[in-house]
């Protein structure tokens, strides 16, 4: 089977790479919305958070196919790396997986035409943007479970 994707827009960011890796859910970007696409915002406004779902097109080759890897981005929040569990891509939020497809949760500052201004988004610039979906009160999970290495790595916010 061949699955074949158009991007629908693309991401507009001043953020350095690095910043775009730990951001901390801190950037502020723009998605761009292709014109033939517009009329796709239509009642997009109102909403407060948006998941944007995106294809990761500047992964090396050798991230695109792993099935187990180790959560590197902790090395930067002060992990070292032999230190941390080889797991499998779909527990972690990796971009290396089998298809370099990412999914962020953002907050909507505001929309300007075909301009979405967002907060917490960590694509880099020129993104493609293959779909966004309104987040909605039924996506909100308050009795959910943890694996125990997630917990083990947990700190004292309750984040990894």
């Amino acid at each position: 089977m061949e699955i074949i994707l158009k991007p629908i827009g693309a991401v507009r960011t001043n953020a350095t790479g690095e910043q775009v890796r730990g951001g901390g859910g801190e950037i502020e970007s723009e998605v761009e919305i292709f014109p033939e696409f517009e009329e796709a915002l239509e009642g997009i406004d109102g909403y407060s958070h948006l998941f944007v779902i995106c294809y990761f097109h500047k992964l090396r080759p050798e991230q695109i196919g792993p099935l187990k890897v180790k959560p590197r981005g902790l090395v930067r929040r002060g992990f070292k790396l032999e230190d941390l569990p080889l797991l499998g891509v779909f527990a972690l939020d990796s971009p290396t997986r089998p298809n370099p497809i990412g999914l962020t949760l953002v907050r909507l500052i505001k929309r300007e035409g075909r301009r979405l201004f967002v907060k917490g988004l960590d694509y880099f610039d020129g993104t493609p943007i293959l779909d966004i979906k309104g987040y909605r009160p039924e996506y909100r999970v308050d009795d959910f479970a943890l694996p125990d290495w997630y917990l083990k790595l947990m700190d004292k916010t309750g984040h990894i």
